[in-house]
């Protein structure tokens, strides 16, 4: 972690959060087989952190959908709590290049050979969505077949909501973004300020600090004028399927259009959809390249943000994860998981109380 002894003190209390105890037990993979389903990566949003049991108990979900499944879970540190003060504070490109190291030396994922992953797939919530699809842009030799997000902020967030009244994690956080979110201090620091995304309400383009200062969003995005970044291009056209599953009543990513790389003008509340805006149009990131080859998909789920059960969640498994396959041959199939060890109370009571985690205080913060 980088030193925090120049934030304000509020932020101490970090060093006291708890740390769940359960941490996956890694096993070989077997040699590659076209029935053998792929690896998957998942990374979990603000205020969470890796061996959360809720977290493991989709890995779970993963593995019982796909007998065989490899899950690992992304985190910036092996310490629980400090993985989930990570999700505040710190410095994205730091992150992203730490997460990419730890790739290439899990023998599990990566092929010393080739020099290049296993083909993966990979899953975010929230911020660990856009987090993910940075790490498809930025790390090289990555390979990723299906990306899938749920209620992630790939076009930023426009606004914060207010912290619960005792979540000082959450005001020290947002104290430091006020009026400073586009300074230096404040984007190698905090987390979500560097997709923290702010647009001239007259011409809906991005304000000048965003454009100048932020350390990820306008980057993986390609917004800075002048010559694009072409490698991030070709490489998120490369994948297979990019999935931005978008909460229908979601309340707490302002705004929640967001998800789906939409630009919604904060005044007039007017919204314009991905296809329409430039970002695509002159294929920044390759966007509409992977449209074109009908990789691009938008859906939607009931709910606030994160509200999630377990049949939402194995019918994406059983559609864009597993062994190798042509797409469409499974689309529109339901399907519902349980755990095949008897234990289904216990495994359903992990999901509901990682269900509402995510309407805790400070889960209304992002």
């Amino acid at each position: 972690m980088w030193p925090l002894l120049s934030l304000p003190a509020v932020l101490s209390t970090l060093a006291y959060t708890t740390s769940a105890s359960v941490v996956q037990q890694q096993h070989p993979l077997e040699a590659p087989s076209s029935q053998k389903p792929l690896p998957l990566l998942i990374w979990h949003g603000l205020g969470d952190q890796y061996d959360n049991d809720g977290l493991q108990t989709v890995g779970d979900l993963a593995k019982e959908v796909h007998p065989g499944t490899y899950v690992y879970y992304i985190r910036i540190d092996d310490d629980g709590s400090q993985d989930r003060q990570a999700t505040f504070l710190g410095n994205l490109t730091e992150h992203i290049e730490k997460v990419c190291t730890d790739i290439r030396d899990n023998k599990h994922l990566w092929n010393s050979q080739t020099n290049e992953s296993v083909k993966v797939d990979a899953l975010g919530f929230s911020q660990g969505g856009q987090f993910l699809r940075g790490l498809v842009q930025r790390c090289e030799g990555l390979n990723v077949r299906s990306l899938v997000t749920y209620g992630s902020q790939h076009n930023g967030i426009s606004e914060i909501k207010a912290c619960g009244t005792w979540d000082f994690l959450c005001k020290g956080a947002l104290a430091l973004m006020k009026g400073n979110a586009y300074t230096e201090y404040v984007q190698s620091r905090v987390v979500p300020a560097q997709y923290y995304r702010t647009i001239n309400e007259t011409n809906g383009e991005p304000v000048e600090g965003y454009l100048e200062h932020s350390n990820f969003l306008a980057d993986v995005n390609n917004e800075r004028r002048g010559k694009k970044n072409e490698v991030y291009k070709e490489r998120l056209a490369k994948l297979e399927k990019f999935v931005m599953v978008l909460f229908e009543e979601d309340t707490t990513v302002i705004p929640k259009e967001s998800g789906w790389f939409a630009e919604v003008n904060g005044t007039t509340g007017e919204i314009t959809p991905l296809r329409e805006r430039r970002i695509y149009k002159e294929d920044w990131i390759g966007l509409r390249k992977l449209d074109e080859k009908k990789g691009l998909v938008f859906e939607t789920t009931k709910g606030d943000h994160m509200q999630l059960d377990d049949e939402v969640l194995a019918r994406t498994f059983e559609r864009y994860f597993g062994p190798e396959k042509e797409f469409g041959e499974e689309e529109g199939r339901g399907v519902t998981a349980r755990p095949c060890s008897g234990k289904k109370k216990s495994w359903e009571r992990k999901m509901e109380e990682w269900r509402r985690g995510f309407n805790a205080p400070i889960k209304e913060y992002l």
